[in-house]
């Protein structure tokens, strides 16, 4: 049956080879994923980086938070500290480790020449909010307490995250603000999934989309905040960052955010642009033509390599390597 979605032809052709996220099973979706992961893994090539991971102490009470640590081997210790991008993984807050993301933070890192560091937090439901926030600043604590040693510099960090790691950098920025630190300069948001409520047009819409859809939106809601917390008046913008009120978004550092044309999670994010651009934050959003939550895995096709090609610029300029 033909779709109801123009989607872009070269991302449209990719669709059969894509595999459907499936959270219903939440074990067999982590499965699915663990084996996905590590075919990737094997065919990767880190020339020119070195990987290695850093475990930072966890939050009162909590394990250790280990960071997935990416390093240029252009950029020796002694050049100067490094600036940094710290990174999120997405995974509807149930899914996914550092391991997701493996390809593109060795891309940041090469292309940038940056540390790239990416936390690997808590899942849930096994461990809901706040959980996974709570160890990302765990990890960003310690990358900045330990600059000196890391070779970073902690006056120039930005957050990158992807769908659930947009929502958690989003809301660490919110958290690194209202704590006094640490400073973040810019954050970077992809898809992000930043309201439970699922009441935007595009999350009542896309209710079959490739990938993710309402359902698995508010599955995935449902497992981080719980299904009798989710869309209530007791979900704080640290759970869901378009809770923040105007005056809360005040003084947030710049901003850029992509969204996907055909993604529930769209208008989520469009919105929260425009609610920071009224809160006075220099704030940029992309709306990518033709695509569908996830489709920055179809790296050949030509949407995806510009919005790649952006994202490299727009952080290296926040980070001035542009």
């Amino acid at each position: 049956m033909r779709s109801p979605h123009t989607f872009d032809p070269e991302l449209a052709a990719a669709l059969a080879m894509m595999p459907e996220v499936d959270i219903t099973d939440l074990a067999a979706a982590r499965a699915a994923q663990g084996r996905q992961v590590t075919a990737a893994l094997a065919a990767s090539d880190s020339a020119g980086v070195d990987v290695s991971d850093f475990l930072a102490p966890g939050p009162p009470g909590a394990p250790d938070v280990t960071l997935r640590v990416y390093r240029p081997q252009s950029r020796a210790r002694g050049a100067g500290p490094l600036p940094v991008v710290y990174g999120i993984h997405g995974g509807g807050f149930v899914l996914g480790s550092p391991d997701v993301d493996h390809d593109w933070n060795l891309l940041l890192c090469r292309e940038l020449e940056v540390l790239v560091a990416s936390v690997d937090y808590r899942l849930a439901p096994e461990h809901p909010f706040p959980a996974a926030l709570e160890d990302c600043y765990a990890g960003l604590r310690a990358l900045t307490d330990h600059a000196g040693a890391l070779g970073v510099r902690p006056d120039r960090i930005a957050l990158w995250g992807d769908s659930a790691g947009a929502g958690l950098a989003a809301a660490l920025t919110l958290l690194c603000r209202d704590r006094g630190g640490p400073a973040v300069c810019f954050q970077h948001l992809c898809s992000p999934a930043l309201d439970d409520r699922l009441e935007t047009p595009s999350a009542r819409l896309f209710t079959d989309t490739p990938v993710w859809n309402r359902d698995n939106a508010r599955r995935s809601w449902d497992a981080y905040l719980g299904a009798e917390v989710r869309a209530t008046a007791a979900v704080s913008a640290y759970a869901a960052p378009a809770r923040a009120t105007a005056e809360a978004l005040a003084g947030l550092p710049p901003t850029y955010i992509s969204v996907m044309e055909f993604d529930p999670l769209r208008d989520e994010g469009v919105d929260y642009a425009h609610a920071l651009t009224s809160a006075s934050v220099p704030t940029r959003i992309r709306m990518l033509p033709g695509t569908f939550h996830g489709a920055w895995a179809v790296e050949h096709a030509t949407v995806i390599r510009d919005a790649t090609e952006e994202a490299i610029h727009v952080l290296g300029t926040a980070l001035g390597r542009r």
